[in-house]
Parts: C-alpha cells; sequence; structure tokens
C-alpha cells in the first residue's frame, strides 16, 4: 500500500493562498482614487473702502422748551390738545384774569388822577412864572411852583408804570407757547393754583422737525484713528463728506442722512468717551426723544483694505481668529489673521492675509487641515440679501462662534 507524502497538501494550500492574494490585489488596483471635497472659496482683492464707526446714541429734541406761569392764579381753561402741535405764541392755558383786570383799572384810575394834578401844577407855574417876570411874585415862589410841576410830572410817570405792570400781568394769565412744537400732556388741569415762576412745568413742548443724534466714541479709537491718518493706512474724509447715519433698534436704516455738527474737545473722566453730535431731518417724527439708536459716521478710508465675508472668519482653540486658504495644489492650510471693523457687511482683515489668496467661504465640515479639496468660486448672489442686516450689524456685530474641526 502507498504512503501519501505529507508535502503535497502544503503546496496546495501555498499555491490557494498565492491565487486569493493576487486577486485582493487585483481589487484593490481597480478601485477609483477619493474624490476631493468640494468648497467654496473667495479670492482676496485690495480694495478702497470706507471706515465706518458705529456707535450707541440716543434722540435729542433740537429744540426744548418747559411751560411755566409768570403770574399766579387759578387756572380756568386749557386750550391746547395734549400730543398736538404748536406755535410760538398759542395760547396754552388762561389764568382766572379778573384779579388783573380790577388791577389794571386801578392803575389807569390812579394815572388818571396823576394826569390832573400835573395839569394843575402846570398852570400854577405858568401863572408863577409870569408874575416873577414883573416882579409880582419871588424868585422862591417861582421856583416852589416848577418843582411841583416836576414833581406832578414823575407822579405821571410812575401811574404809567403802573398801568404798563397791570397790562403785562393781565397777559401773563394767558399762558402761551414759546417755541413751535409737539406739546406733550397737560400736567395741570382746570382750578388748579399757579404760582408765578415756581419750579414745576405746566406741560412741555419740543421741536421734532429736525433732531439730535447724541453719541459716544472711546479716546482710544480717536487717538488710533489719528495715528492712522500719520502713517498714512488711512485717508481723511473730505469736510463736504462728514455725514452720519442712523440705524433704529430694529437694525432698519433711517432713509435719511445727517450732518456731524461737533466732536466735543474734552473727554468724560468717568467714561472716557467724547461725545459727538449729528443733526437729522426729521418730517414725519419717527425720531423721538430718548430712542436709542446706533450711528454710523464715516471717519475715514482705507485705499488698500482686504475684506472677507463674516463666515470665512474661525475662532482656534486659543480664541484667535483664521481663515483656511487654500493653497496652490489645492490643499487647506490654517491661517491666523487680525480683524478690523465690519464695514458693508464684510469683516476687514488687518494682518494675516495678503492679495491674491484664496480663503474658504463655505464646506468647513468637508474638510480637516492638510486635506486636498476641489475649489470653486463663492456664489456671492445669495447673500445679498442678508448684506443690509449684516451692515447694520458694524463695529458691535459679535465675533465668529468657535469651530471645531472634524477629523
Amino acid at each position: 500500500m502507498l504512503r501519501r507524502s505529507p508535502v503535497v497538501p502544503s503546496l496546495l494550500l501555498l499555491g490557494a493562498a498565492v491565487l486569493l492574494a493576487g486577486c485582493n490585489d487585483a481589487s484593490v488596483a481597480s478601485a477609483p482614487p477619493p474624490v476631493p471635497p468640494e468648497v467654496s472659496v473667495v479670492t482676496v482683492k485690495a480694495s478702497p473702502r470706507a471706515i465706518i464707526r458705529e456707535l450707541p446714541g440716543r434722540i435729542a429734541p433740537l429744540r426744548v422748551a418747559e411751560v411755566r406761569p409768570r403770574a399766579s392764579g387759578i387756572i380756568v381753561e386749557r386750550t391746547f390738545q395734549q400730543g398736538g402741535r404748536v406755535n410760538a405764541g398759542d395760547a396754552l392755558y388762561q389764568i382766572d384774569p379778573k384779579p388783573f383786570e380790577v388791577e389794571l383799572q386801578a392803575a389807569e384810575a390812579a394815572l388818571a388822577k396823576a394826569d390832573a394834578v400835573k395839569e394843575q401844577a402846570a398852570q400854577h407855574a405858568r401863572r408863577i412864572g409870569i408874575l416873577a417876570t414883573t416882579q409880582a411874585a419871588s424868585q422862591a415862589t417861582n421856583e416852589t411852583a416848577i418843582a411841583a410841576l416836576r414833581q406832578a410830572e414823575a407822579d405821571v410817570a410812575g401811574r404809567n408804570a403802573d398801568v404798563a405792570r397791570a397790562r403785562l400781568n393781565l397777559g401773563y394769565a394767558t399762558i402761551r407757547a414759546p417755541i413751535s412744537g409737539i406739546i406733550g400732556a397737560a400736567l395741570l388741569s382746570e382750578g388748579a393754583l399757579v404760582v408765578q415762576n415756581e419750579a414745576a412745568s405746566l406741560a412741555t413742548i419740543q421741536q421734532l422737525d429736525s433732531v439730535y443724534a447724541d453719541f459716544t466714541q472711546s479716546v482710544s479709537e480717536l487717538n488710533r484713528l489719528r495715528r492712522d491718518f500719520e502713517r498714512g493706512d488711512l485717508d481723511r474724509v473730505a469736510p463736504d463728506a462728514a455725514k452720519v447715519r442712523l440705524l433704529l433698534d430694529d437694525d432698519t436704516e433711517y432713509p435719511l442722512d445727517g450732518r456731524l455738527l461737533f466732536s466735543d474737545a474734552k473727554v468724560d473722566a468717568n467714561t472716557g468717551k467724547v461725545t459727538l453730535r449729528g443733526e437729522f431731518s426729521n418730517p414725519k417724527h419717527e425720531l423721538l426723544p430718548g430712542m436709542y439708536v446706533r450711528v454710523q459716521i464715516e471717519q475715514g478710508r482705507d485705499p488698500d483694505a482686504l475684506a472677507l465675508p463674516p463666515q470665512a472668519i474661525q475662532r482656534n482653540s486659543a480664541g484667535g481668529s483664521e481663515v483656511y486658504v487654500v493653497t496652490d495644489d489645492n490643499r487647506v492650510l490654517a491661517q491666523p489673521v487680525r480683524t478690523g471693523n465690519l464695514v458693508d457687511g464684510l469683516w476687514l482683515v488687518t494682518e494675516g492675509l495678503a492679495p491674491g489668496q484664496r480663503v474658504v467661504v463655505e464646506g468647513f465640515q468637508k474638510f480637516a487641515v492638510g486635506d486636498v479639496v476641489k475649489p470653486a468660486p463663492w456664489k456671492e448672489v445669495a447673500q445679498t440679501a442678508d448684506a443690509p442686516h449684516r451692515s447694520a450689524a458694524a463695529v458691535h456685530a459679535p465675533s465668529p462662534a468657535p469651530r471645531t474641526t472634524l477629523d
């Protein structure tokens, strides 16, 4: 009986393993290479842009006047509509005029008496003067008559002043509007007693056809702007371009531009800020005193500004700003940058970028740093609808949220 050699099964197993390995190599060789993920990029370009500061402010009336009584008495009538418009000189309140009418009548009666005394003194002085020329009356008598006439004339002048005062008080019985504008609530009603020149006002009138916007800027920002101008990093705005714009509390832009009136020459010791004021036309009375607004003021122009969409700016683990740059071989690298202000919906980049670099705007979740990607131009048209809202966020826009890279 023949014995089978153990070498033969071993050779068979080895051959099968070689065949299987050959099949695996063929499948690996035939697998297609991975497709690089597509990301949206923008090419950095230098262009002149305005340096616009957005500062918080409050609306103040162009003129404001508190209505106060100039005579004492009882209010018998209110003649204005609360919240309505009044013109300078319009009657607002009527104080009971009867006491002032009686005072005027008494002053006029005293004046009439003084006039009669003056007339009598004048006739007596004239007669004594004639007698004195013929030596029929002494010189002393003549001088006494002349003095009596002058006293009568002075008394008439005093009575005339009393009549004028009485008429003035009678006129003060009608309380009139000192300026034109919108009058507020009536603080007193009929039957109330008012006292001349009392501290409490009867109503408040505000001129709202034009209003002020008072806002503040830190002195450190002003100094930084001054240094940028001196270095030539910024171009100064022309004197006729000192315009300011308003953003309301709902981020809508006020349709009318204003003009910058002044910048205060002193710094508030408590806040370290300088006060500025702009004037705005307010024909529809949309801007009301005390309203919170955000004021945009153009303070200079950067001739070679680099700007990126807000979503292109990311935060690293250290809290710094960075962008993802696509190199010439389409690899993604993280690059630290320093950002400035948000102008017209774009972040200004002051350091870390150069013109011509490609920066990722969309598709961050598709890659990790060092991966090869397929860059495609970013479609900015889809973002134009949100541009006004982003522009409204200017300086006080929140920083981009931190991003965690997905492995």
